[in-house]
This record gives C-alpha cells, structure tokens and sequence, in this order.
C-alpha cells in the first residue's frame, strides 16, 4: 500500500465570502472533504504546504491523509480553485477514499529511449497526441508517470493505448476505442501541416478583406 502523504488540516466553522477571507489572512487556504457516508466537511489548510502539493505537478493524482487535531481523513484532491488574475489556489476540493477506493485520474506520459528509434534518428518528429492519460486505477496504487519506449518505431508508426503497458488493475477511462498516444511523423509532413495552416490563415484574412470592401 502506498505511504499516502500527510496534510495538516483545521476545521473551519464560518462558510461563503467573509470566511475564506478571513482564512486567507491567517495564511490558510479554504477547502471541503466530501464523499463516503459522512457529510461534507469544511477546513482550512496551510497556503504554503498546498502550493508546495501543486508544484510537485501531480496534486490531483496523489492521495492524501488530513491530519485534523489526531482526526485522520484519507482524501484524494478533486479540484483546486486558482486566483484569475494573481494565479494561487484559494480553494481545495478533497475526496474521501475508503477502502479499496477506485478513482479516475490524469496520468502524465514519459517517452524513453528516443536514440534508440530509427524514425528519429532518420529526422522524423515525435508528435504527442496525449501528455496526459485519463486511467482508473487503485487509490493506492495510482502511478506517477506511464512511461513509453520509443525503441525500433519508425516514420509513420502510431502508438495506441492497446500497446502501452499499464500497472496491474489499472485501464483507460476511455474504452470504446484504441486512442493515439503519439506518432512518428517525417519532416516533411510536419512542414507540409504548417504551410496548410499559413494558407487555409491567409486566405482567411484575404476573404475578411473582400468582405470589408
């Protein structure tokens, strides 16, 4: 079982506007736990401790234990509210998880060995399709990347989802079809999408001209 990493967190009485500000200005982000047979709970944790969780760049895919006065709730985040214009969480939705618990989860992709495809090699690009992969899988089990080995892929090869290997337990949120991950694509394909895209751009702005004419 995965060591779930350790929150401290505070209860929090007063709700809406003027209580997450007043939560704010004691350095503390106001959040809710939901989900189990218990009731929505409100609470407040420390601003530097989440943003430290954010940073790390897979937050929402890490489960939690909430540390409230020796209470401890295992939770998982589910959506974190970010300031327009100044760009800092200011709010935090967890997830109870029980046990046994499934959840569905972004997963970031990592690609290896690209010196050992020969389509790169001979000047073909890797084109991403999917940075990310939406999989459900064991909260306690959820892994921090899915990695793919580009060895012997060639221009014009596509990887799908059927040929990556997933950890045990875990599959795709999305099964009514073998989705592209990435692709090999050549040079000139690359250059060919680019003019396309310069042309279909300037006739575009050529028909806006004739139309204000």
């Amino acid at each position: 079982m995965a060591e779930a990493i350790e929150l401290k967190a505070w209860s929090r009485g007063r709700t809406g506007t003027g209580g997450a500000r007043a939560i704010r200005r004691e350095g503390r982000i106001p959040g809710i736990v939901y989900g189990g047979k218990d009731a929505p709970l409100n609470i407040s944790l420390e601003t530097k401790e989440v943003s430290k969780q954010i940073k790390t760049g897979h937050f929402q895919s890490t489960v939690y234990m909430l540390d409230m006065d020796g209470t401890k709730i295992r939770a998982i985040p589910r959506d974190v509210q970010v300031d327009p214009v100044r760009d800092f969480p200011i709010h935090v939705d967890f997830m109870r998880l029980a046990k046994d618990a499934v959840v569905d989860v972004d997963v970031p992709v990592h690609f290896l060995n690209d010196g050992a495809s020969p389509g790169l090699k001979r000047g073909g690009v890797l084109n991403i399709v999917r940075h990310e992969i939406a999989l459900r899988c064991p909260a306690d089990s959820i892994p921090e990347s899915i990695e793919i080995d580009l060895t012997g892929t060639e221009i014009g090869d596509s990887i799908h989802i059927s040929a990556v290997k997933l950890p045990e337990g875990t599959t795709p949120t999305i099964t009514d079809r073998d989705f592209t991950v990435a692709t090999i694509a050549g040079r000139g394909a690359e250059e060919t999408a680019e003019e396309e895209s310069v042309e279909e751009a300037e006739g575009e702005e050529e028909a806006e001209e004739k139309t204000e004419e």
